[in-house]
């Protein structure tokens, strides 16, 4: 059974008992410390304190108690918030291309309706920001490509086009250049609709997926995520079907009079204008189609590849893109919306989707496993002990998620399965990151001898090692999906066809062999530390690969390296540990723009956020700088932005989902991970006795 059947807002509540894992004082004066006038005598560093008077300022025991008061806080709003059967999952934001994609599909299905509509729109209403665009992330000052879903979608919708927020839309979608400059899956789902020609969007060939996994250029060389779109859109690609629109949903106002048809094209690589001309010989193919029998097997056998990937609980890789344009493949193939495979495949989009007072919307992904497994290690660094009811209730869930059966990360790896997803049911796709911090979170939660433990942590190990790549890092979901030259073809204009290893990930994998007791001399950690080393940026810094953006990659490395037992002391690791001292906001927090994945100026940059700030803090600490001045003063940055029922606030997308293209808000990530820090803080100081 799928538990996502119960929604986010099916979450039960532990019994209060269960809060308090050892007894407390009266919070009394030790509250008062943290936000009354105790801690206006602290000093800060725009006041020219001496950091060792804010060290000796600090280290008080009033001031320890205020620590562990916000950490129960924390610990008890967690408690409230799990769910029966163990797990936590909070929601999963991102731009609104997935709730508009979510009215087009509805339409293309012929399943629409009034009142889901309304939902969605009025949710998209709520997103949209005075000047009349929407955003890929917060302040980024407006993306062409989600501004014209959004417009679309709520033309769909019924919206009167002469509104107010209508006619922003327009002017501020026309003054960037019209619908032209949008991105091609844009372009794909307005051509969906009749409302952009076929003819000049990217060519896809459906035959490639009868090329062998053997073959220099095949779907496996994809990354996952790219795979489960790239064959189900091949088929509606060939198909090229175009819903006839009545005039007053069409968005022909969104077209420039003068599309500058005339201009030359240009390329940022003679790699690119070759996969251009590439494209304009496959357009050809498509037109004559000279094979039909081919193409007919092509079409069979991908229509075949998409049954054999959907999963149990109807969805198709665990993400919105290959939900969509799966239905959308075996929509245009004939099957009927009351099929097995359509009916689950819809009931997956219910199961994705959350409604409040801001309206309906549809998350790109679901994360359960990974909320689950952080939130638990966070608990534990908090000082809830293992026995602890909650925990072991998550440690059994998520030891319930263990995948043991194959999917396509076995084409380049032969090991048995055993690794975890990031969602309910993603059985075809677990990931190394997951399974990395779901290892670590078992092997902190054990309580006792057990077998069945003993035997399921030792398969999860032996499958995180057999994903090393063979230059020495780890990918999230294959082994050696490294053919960046499938960034350069015409359709890829996200940059994101490939999964390359990357320094986070293999920072991930390292900590939990640590933590598994290996050794630093190991071949496997040996060649992971070097891939890690070769990647240090010349500041001494890392890039982050699934989070904004140097601070997540450096506090994910250095977390890595020093359980490896690599020295804190070593000028490498110390050059990252002033590059995150340098990059501390004045309010003592930390943060970094998504924008930094564009402008390498702006890397550790930012308003300061909950969670940078417990990933700049958690490097830190794990380098030995728990009396620094700059963590005492991160510390208190979190102890004055928590809110009295134990959670933080935070705006700013901190999750990456595709660098410079698409970007994450977990809900969860701003009280975890301060959580996770302030435990791994108080750990540290009152362990050395200071």
């Amino acid at each position: 059974m799928n538990p996502v059947s119960n929604k986010m807002r099916g979450a039960g509540e532990v019994a209060a008992r269960e809060y308090y894992w050892e007894d407390r004082e009266s919070p009394g004066d030790s509250l008062r410390s943290c936000h009354g006038e105790g801690r206006e005598s602290a000093p800060d560093n725009r006041g020219g304190d001496r950091p060792e008077q804010w060290k000796m300022e600090l280290l008080k025991e009033d001031e320890f108690q205020a620590v562990r008061e916000a950490i129960e806080r924390s610990c008890q709003r967690y408690f409230r918030i799990q769910h029966p059967e163990g797990y936590w999952w909070e929601e999963l934001q991102s731009n609104v291309t997935i709730c508009s994609e979510h009215v087009m599909l509805l339409h293309l299905l012929g399943i629409s309706d009034g009142a889901t509509e309304q939902a969605v729109a009025k949710y998209l209403l709520s997103e949209q920001r005075d000047e009349g665009h929407w955003e890929l992330y917060y302040g980024d000052k407006g993306d062409i490509s989600v501004t014209v879903e959004a417009y679309f979608a709520l033309k769909l919708a019924g919206q009167d086009p002469q509104s107010e927020p209508m006619r922003k839309a327009r002017e501020w979608i026309l003054s960037r250049g019209g619908v032209e400059t949008s991105r091609v899956f844009t372009k794909i789902w307005l051509a969906l609709f009749g409302q952009y020609d076929w003819n000049e969007i990217p060519s896809m060939p459906v035959e490639l997926v009868l090329l062998p996994p053997g073959a220099y250029f095949n779907i496996y060389e994809f990354s996952s995520w790219a795979r489960g779109t790239i064959v189900p859109l091949s088929i509606v690609m060939t198909i090229r079907p175009a819903m006839e629109l009545p005039p007053e949903k069409s968005i022909h106002e969104l077209y420039l009079k003068d599309r500058n048809g005339g201009e030359p094209r240009t390329f940022p690589s003679k790699t690119h204008k070759l996969f251009y001309l590439f494209d304009r010989v496959a357009k050809l193919y498509d037109e004559v189609n000279p094979f039909p029998s081919m193409r007919r097997r092509a079409i069979q056998a991908a229509e075949d590849w998409i049954l054999d990937h959907q999963e149990e609980s109807g969805d198709w890789g665990g993400i919105q893109p290959p939900m969509f344009y799966s239905l959308l493949a075996l929509h245009y193939l004939g099957y009927e919306l009351d099929h097995p495979a359509m009916q689950k495949g819809l009931k997956a989009i219910d199961d994705f989707c959350h409604e409040d007072q801001c309206g309906l919307r549809m998350q790109s992904c679901i994360s359960p496993v990974w909320d689950t497994a952080l939130t638990a290690l966070a608990l534990k660094d908090a000082g809830v002990p293992a026995e602890h009811p909650g925990l072991q209730k998550a440690a059994r869930w998520l030891l319930e998620k263990q995948i043991t059966e194959g999917g396509d990360w076995q084409v380049k790896n032969c090991c048995l399965p055993g690794g975890w997803a990031f969602e309910f049911v993603n059985n075809k796709y677990p990931d190394v990151d997951d399974s990395a911090v779901v290892l670590m979170t078992l092997h902190r939660l054990q309580c006792g001898s057990d077998d069945a433990l003993e035997c399921a942590k030792k398969r999860g190990m032996d499958w995180c090692i057999s994903m090393q790549s063979s230059n020495g890092g780890w990918a999230a979901f294959d082994r050696d999906n490294t053919m960046t030259i499938l960034n350069r073809i015409p359709f890829a204009d996200h940059e994101a066809m490939v999964d390359n290893p990357t320094a986070d990930v293999s920072g991930r994998v390292l900590e939990a062999m640590g933590l598994y007791g290996f050794s630093r001399s190991h071949s496997v950690a040996q060649r992971g530390i070097r891939f890690i080393r070769r990647l240090q940026e010349k500041d001494g810094s890392w890039w982050g690969r699934w989070g904004v953006n140097y601070i997540y990659g450096t506090w994910s490395v250095l977390k890595g390296l020093i359980s490896m037992g690599e020295d804190p002391k070593a000028p490498y690791i110390q050059a990252a540990v002033r590059w995150l001292k340098k990059h501390q906001n004045d309010d003592g927090g930390w943060g970094e723009t998504c924008e930094s994945y564009t402008d390498c100026s702006l890397r550790g940059k930012g308003e300061s956020t909950a969670s940078q700030t417990a990933w700049a803090l958690m490097g830190l600490l794990a380098c030995g700088e728990e009396h620094s001045f700059e963590v005492q003063k991160g510390i208190d940055y979190l102890l004055r932005t928590q809110q009295p029922d134990g959670s933080w606030e935070e705006k700013h997308f901190t999750g990456t989902g595709f660098p410079e293209h698409f970007y994450i808000l977990y809900h969860n990530y701003r009280n975890c991970f301060p959580l996770m820090a302030l435990g791994q803080y108080l750990q540290k100081v009152t362990n050395k006795g200071s």
